[in-house]
């Protein structure tokens, strides 16, 4: 497994061991200006990192907002959407490189194999089924990607302590409970993800999430 995602050290360069973070989050801005805030914190903290930005397209919500701020500041941004919602009056314009892809299964596929980790804003359905795809993925042994939870204004404490009544329980170890690393800022959660360690054992570690001819 050591082996396996050497791509994550290509960042190490420029100041991280990351050159690229996907981040997961809503198409909606949220009721509190500190979910704005926040995303547009992230996308300077990765300038200030040199590290680039795969996310989802677009340019509404906070995915709007982080994506702005990347390219405003000089960072490279990769907007991922399926065809179907490239419209401009479905998700606005995405800033930066466009990679249209067939579908949403193909849209994970491919911000994925673009980045070297991953990062959840506050966000909906969307936002929490990208997040526990990854984190499954992890589990499983397909990455040993850090996935970071961005728990502004503790948005995230009911699904953390969801997680925990789960390990309590017996349906999550101990070991895979540490895939998530959680902060409720941008610069300490970023700090938290480049020390990440994996101590899970995969299950499944032969299999891939490629998909031919991305």
């Amino acid at each position: 497994m050591k082996g396996k995602n050497m791509e994550m050290g290509q960042g190490e360069v420029n100041g991280s061991r990351f050159k690229r973070v996907c981040v997961f989050c809503g198409s909606s801005q949220g009721k509190k200006s500190s979910y704005q805030a926040a995303a547009t914190e992230l996308g300077r903290v990765l300038v200030s990192r040199r590290i680039d930005l795969v996310y989802g397209g677009g340019s509404i919500g906070l995915m709007g907002l982080v994506s702005q701020a990347v390219h405003d500041g000089g960072g490279h941004v990769i907007g991922v959407i399926p065809r179907t919602l490239m419209p401009r009056e479905l998700t606005g314009v995405t800033v930066g490189e466009v990679k249209a892809v067939a579908d949403m299964h193909q849209r994970k596929a491919v911000m994925a194999k673009h980045s070297d980790a991953f990062i959840a804003l506050p966000g909906g359905y969307g936002t929490l089924e990208e997040l526990l795809e990854v984190i499954t993925w992890a589990q499983l042994g397909i990455h040993e990607k850090p996935v970071g939870l961005l728990n502004v204004d503790g948005y995230y404490n009911s699904l953390l302590s969801f997680i925990d009544e789960a390990v309590e329980e017996g349906f999550i170890s101990q070991n895979a409970r540490h895939i998530i690393v959680s902060a409720p800022t941008p610069s300490e959660l970023v700090m938290k993800m480049e020390e990440y360690v994996p101590q899970h054992e995969g299950v499944a570690s032969q299999l891939s999430w490629e998909i031919d001819q991305m």
